[in-house]
């Protein structure tokens, strides 16, 4: 069998300008570089190796890092063009106070005078009001060394419960499905087992664009044989090249897990020694997909029962396969759900813990798994500790040197922080690389909070919508201006090295903290003079636990290009593969690979429900949104960058031909989309791979143009993720709107 070529020019010449995203071509500036600083890209949790060009203190440009295994030189137009941001003439390069009478709404203020209005604001209010009337939004972009300072001055220096992080807006139903299955929060798998599994089951997840890089091992994976099954509700550039494509209805994918599990079990496609030898709860499962028929699947789900068949005969007889779910199975009112019936199928077939057979979360932000590990999480202390576990207390508080009762205990998440300032219960908020009025859902609640807040600090390198609202806006670090650590979409731990110093009167975010940490009064266990030294005791903190780093250094990682955690001592090499026998597990102590007390995986009996906001004769049509290729999250820095622009200006209204005609809509024609929260006027974008009953809207756009002024603020029970992939809209022309 072939494969593709491994040269990325060549991949381009060989398969067209479909893949010219990519390219890891070289950057000519013109300009000679007087170093070149291995590192990564400040974007998608994939964390493509990368070579920025340094000049002066500017970064000028890129070259291909060939040598990172996980990319090989390859990247995707964000990261080919990252390094624009650096000199962009919005980056913030001096502390604003709020100051109506200046034309901008903002007027520059010394450092140390930002530093003492701050702190003397934090006392004033936690003085007046109690510790939980400030809380703090963090954010799964910056390096963990960032995130676990962020944690531990939450609850050491302000002693306040309310602390979360924009990963709850990306990871966290993945990170609890696989709790209650697994036992831990990690993608079971290095990526180079998806090269030679026989079938790559996909659901949710625009690979080409959201993980492009990724997209090179599926199609690795498809030139050594493999069937690939793409489930979306849109013809996806990877569903394009697919074997088998499942046009699933937004919000319905645990009901396709059921079905494929019932045809499992009816066909007896099922690893029964693993059932019995490696798991618990399978008899419950089974009689739950028991009426899940293919016929019953098929009008849920909006398949074909052919195809459901058909999907389940290629999973159900495969040999070794690899299952991987993003955002599309996730950002729902039951994400839990649907991850727990991904993974039921997953144990079913007895297929994870061996080469070219497992499961994958992809990670949606930088340090989307390492932001959730160390404890900025409302619920979690390093190391993946439970903050109201007793012994997990305990042992935290001797490494900060406090009490722990003086430990504050589990806070709430993002949106219920800002229910809380909206009810006047929380009246000071700090927030760091977090663009929530863009990010959350029905973000007309999200700015009337921020409004209603006695005083809000915001620390970014952008001044971005949300900062707007801010009485104090601190000037924050890009990465390349520091150093530190992030956890990749596979587990693996890697480094990322300053290429540049901060400019102007920038600060490292670390710093910033700890300048606030004595502003306040309360500098104890925050006098750090290095991320190394804000490492060194995360891995003291983590140690004994399910995300253990007490193994790892800066040089084991720049030695092997990365660590997969868990690392338990120095002379352990990582764990690129989970829940293989006789791996070093501290839950089942060698009772077997799972992280459990028995050692055993859990089947989880998993319930369907609708959508939230299902459609009706009033709003008859489904919103679902997602990422285009060019713009990243809330693009506070793609909307920055020009070539990235040019590439996606404006977001558009993607609608099926058939329900174009419907309504008598034509290609780039403006469209009113309401929902029962607010209404925008987008253009139509007709395209025939989408499912006609439903249309999407990218959300990296701000103000008339933020699709998240329409999405619901639903919520999942467990992970509190909000429902962004569907709700219910009803479509107009614009001069219908305006004729009434």
């Amino acid at each position: 069998m072939s494969t593709l070529p491994s040269d990325p020019k060549t991949l381009i010449d060989a398969y067209g300008p479909h893949l010219a995203f990519m390219s890891g071509e070289r950057v000519d500036t013109g300009t000679e570089p007087e170093k070149l600083v291995k590192t990564h890209c400040c974007f998608c949790g994939q964390q493509c190796g990368i070579q920025l060009k340094v000049k002066g203190n500017e970064v000028i440009g890129f070259e291909p890092w060939y040598d990172f295994p996980f990319n090989k030189g390859m990247l995707c137009p964000k990261g080919v063009k990252r390094y624009l941001q650096g000199s962009h003439p919005d980056r913030l390069l001096k502390a604003l106070r709020r100051d109506p009478s200046s034309p901008t709404g903002f007027s520059e203020m010394r450092y140390d005078e930002a530093i003492a209005r701050i702190s003397g604001e934090i006392n004033r209010i936690q003085t007046e009001y109690g510790n939980d009337a400030f809380a703090l939004l963090s954010g799964a972009s910056l390096t963990t060394e960032k995130t676990y300072l962020m944690g531990k001055f939450a609850r050491m220096c302000l002693r306040t419960r309310y602390i979360d992080y924009n990963g709850r807006l990306c990871m966290v139903s993945a990170g609890a499905g696989n709790k209650k299955a697994f036992g831990i929060d990690r993608a079971a798998n290095p990526w180079s087992d998806i090269q030679n599994a026989e079938v790559v089951w996909i659901s949710g997840s625009n690979v080409a664009e959201c993980a492009p890089i990724t997209t090179n091992y599926v199609w690795q994976a498809r030139e050594n044989g493999a069937k690939i099954v793409v489930v979306d509700p849109r013809i996806t550039p990877i569903a394009r090249t697919a074997n088998l494509y499942l046009p699933v209805k937004p919000g319905r994918d645990i009901a396709l897990f059921h079905g494929i599990l019932h045809l499992m079990i009816e066909n007896d496609w099922l690893d029964h020694d693993f059932i019995e030898n490696h798991t618990v709860g399978f008899d419950a499962v089974a009689a739950n997909v028991r009426e899940w028929t293919p016929k019953r699947t098929a009008e849920v789900t909006g398949i074909s029962e052919s195809s459901i068949r058909q999907a389940a005969e290629l999973w159900g007889r495969a040999r070794t396969s690899y299952l991987m779910h993003a955002r599309g199975i996730e950002h729902s009112s039951h994400g839990v759900q649907n991850v727990l019936g991904a993974i039921n199928i997953v144990l079913a077939s007895g297929r994870i813990g061996r080469p070219n057979c497992g499961y994958g979360t992809i990670t949606g932000q930088a340090n989307g798994q390492g932001g959730r590990e160390h404890g900025q999480k409302a619920e979690q202390l390093p190391g993946m500790r439970d903050i109201d576990d007793p012994e997990h207390r305990a042992y935290i508080a001797s490494v900060w040197g406090m009490n722990p009762d003086d430990l504050p205990h589990a806070g709430v998440d993002a949106y219920e922080i800002f229910r809380k300032i909206d009810r006047g219960e929380i009246k000071g908020l700090l927030s760091i690389c977090f663009n929530p009025k863009v990010s959350l859902p029905d973000s007309g609640l999200v700015a009337r909070a921020l409004d209603k807040l006695e005083f809000y600090v915001a620390i970014d390198f952008f001044l971005n919508e949300t900062a707007f609202h801010a009485d104090v806006v601190l000037p924050g670090s890009l990465q390349e201006e520091d150093e530190g650590v992030v956890t990749q979409i596979e587990g693996r731990v890697i480094k990322i090295n300053k290429a540049v110093d901060c400019p102007g009167e920038t600060r490292e975010d670390w710093r910033i903290i700890q300048d606030i940490a004595a502003g306040v009064g309360r500098p104890q266990g925050f006098t750090f003079t290095s991320p190394r030294e804000i490492f060194d005791e995360l891995r003291v903190a983590s140690k004994g636990y399910i995300a253990d780093y007490s193994g790892i250094t800066y040089e084991k990682i720049e030695r092997q290009y990365g660590v997969c955690w868990p690392c338990p001592s120095d002379d352990h090499p990582g764990t690129p593969r989970l829940f293989e026998p006789g791996s070093w597990n501290p839950i089942a102590k060698g009772a077997g690979p799972f992280y459990f007390p028995d050692g055993r995986a859990r089947f989880n009996v998993t319930t369907y429900t609708p959508p939230t906001e299902d459609v009706d004769d009033e709003y008859p049509v489904i919103l679902t949104t997602g990422r285009v290729v060019s713009q990243f999250l809330s693009g506070t820095q793609t909307r920055r960058i020009g070539p990235l622009v040019e590439q996606y200006p404006e977001p558009r209204l993607e609608m099926h031909p058939r329900l174009a005609e419907k309504y008598g809509f034509r290609d780039g024609e403006p469209v009113i989309v309401e929902s029962r929260r607010d209404s925008i006027t987008l253009r139509a974008q007709i395209v025939k791979t989408i499912r006609p009953d439903t249309v999407f809207v990218p959300y990296h756009w701000a103000g008339k143009q933020s699709i998240n002024r329409l999405t619901i603020s639903a919520q999942d029970p467990i992970s509190k993720i909000p429902e962004y992939k569907a709700c219910a809209v009803r479509l107009k022309k614009e001069s219908v709107a305006g004729s009434g």
